[in-house]
Order: C-alpha cells, then structure tokens, then sequence
C-alpha cells in the first residue's frame, strides 16, 4: 500500500483546505516545486497533486508548475486531478511525463469522456470519486451530484481505469481519521483498486486501512492519500511508508 503525500495547488503554492472550502485555506509551502522534492527526499513513491484553481475554472490553471516538479523529478510518479475536461488536456500532461491522470467532474458530467480516455491511456486513468454522505461531488466539490459513490464505480468496472480515489469531503483536512468502513466497502464492491484519501491523521490510520484492505475483498485498497497530517508532523511519511509495507 502506498501513501501518497498530497500536494494542492491554488494561487501558485502548496496549499490545503478543510473540506473543500475555498475560505479555508491553509499555505504550507510557496514553493511546491521544493515541496515535491522535500517528499521525494522523504521516500515518497507517487506525488498526488491537485490544481484546485483548475478544478474550479474547468481548465488547468497551475499546470506550469505540474510540468515543473514532473521534469525536476522524473523518477517520481505523479498523479494529477483538476480541470481534466478534455483528452487534449490529458494528453498534454502525459506527453509532459505525468504518469496518471485523475477525472471526476467529467467522470460524472461526461462518463463517455471518462471511458474514452481509459481506452486512449490504459492503465493511466484515475476516477475521483469524491462523496459527501455517500453521494459524488463535483465542480471543485462544490456541487453534490445525485450519484452515489458506488454506482459511479460500477460504470467504469470494465474500462481499463487504474484506480479509484475515493475521498470523503466531511472528512478531509479535518485530521479525523481516515473513513475506513466507507472506503472498505468501497473497494469491496470495486472490479477497480482503490486508493483512500481524506482525514489521515497519524500512524494509526495508515495501520487501520492494511487492516482493512488485508480482508475487504474486491480490487482491494492500494493506497492512501496524505495531507494536512504529513505538513503538519502529525504523521512521518518514511515511518508510515514502513508501516504500510511491514
């Protein structure tokens, strides 16, 4: 199981939000560029790096600097979400070295989109599914949609998509634990891995989700993603990467 350090950008830096909300923005870095490589350092084997300004406006916003850390830190897989609308913005990231590209918005507005991108870059497509209360959110999370989370898995089961990220807004930024049961049973109805995110706040979630994906059946939980709780020291990324892999 992975841990993925989370880096958000807004505004040009390294940023994290308590649920989503914009008005609650918190700057840990101004240079997400050393950020990355600070993680990278760290052990870090994924970057999870979200362009939130690009969530909102539809469109990347801050994919100069996604380039920049991609070329100053090849070795090190990075998966992108924000503002990935159209194949042309999702080719030009892979063409720039990114490894995954994450679709939620358009994976709900657009699902022949989502498909068609997983047939386009097999292996390379990420479905966020990000769920308050069990139901998708899109638009930066800004609208809840009237899907649920496990139905939207089911209508990529056979497309080809790496993983899932399955995020619970209530949940993140919070550093209240990990939703363990939800993303558990989650992954148990998945034909597709999952990768958790959303509340992490010490060693003990990462201990509770092996736990979990060591009995949760279906595709499994292949990470988790970590945030405010890795800026913050409430958790280590290289002990918690041992833990994962102990």
């Amino acid at each position: 199981m992975l841990v993925i350090p989370a880096i958000d950008l807004k505004d040009g830096k390294c940023v994290r939000l308590r649920q989503g909300r914009f008005d609650e923005t918190t700057i840990f870095s101004e240079d997400p560029v050393e950020m990355a490589g600070q993680w990278r350092d760290q052990g870090a084997r994924r970057l999870h790096i979200v362009d939130l300004d690009g969530a909102v406006a539809g469109a990347p916003v801050n994919a100069g600097i996604v380039r920049a850390i991609v070329k100053s830190y090849p070795e090190l897989p990075v998966q992108i979400g924000g503002g990935v609308r159209d194949i042309k913005t999702a080719e030009s990231y892979i063409q720039a070295g990114v490894r995954f590209i994450i679709i939620g918005t358009q994976a709900v507005r657009e699902p022949e989109f989502a498909a068609m991108a997983c047939e386009r870059f097999p292996d390379q497509i990420i479905i966020g599914i990000d769920a308050i209360k069990g139901m998708v959110a899109t638009e930066g999370w800004l609208e809840v949609s009237e899907i649920s989370a496990a139905s939207l898995s089911a209508r990529f089961a056979d497309c080809g998509a790496s993983a899932i990220v399955y995020t619970d807004i209530s949940r993140d930024g919070m550093m209240q634990g990990v939703n363990v049961e939800a993303t558990a049973a989650l992954a148990a109805r998945s034909a597709i891995p999952v990768i958790a995110s959303g509340g992490v706040t010490d060693l003990d979630d990462i201990i509770k989700l092996k736990q979990a994906a060591a009995v949760c059946g279906g595709a499994g939980i292949i990470g988790v993603i970590a945030g405010r709780a890795l800026y913050e020291g409430t958790l280590d990324l290289s002990q918690a990467q041992a833990e994962a892999d102990a």
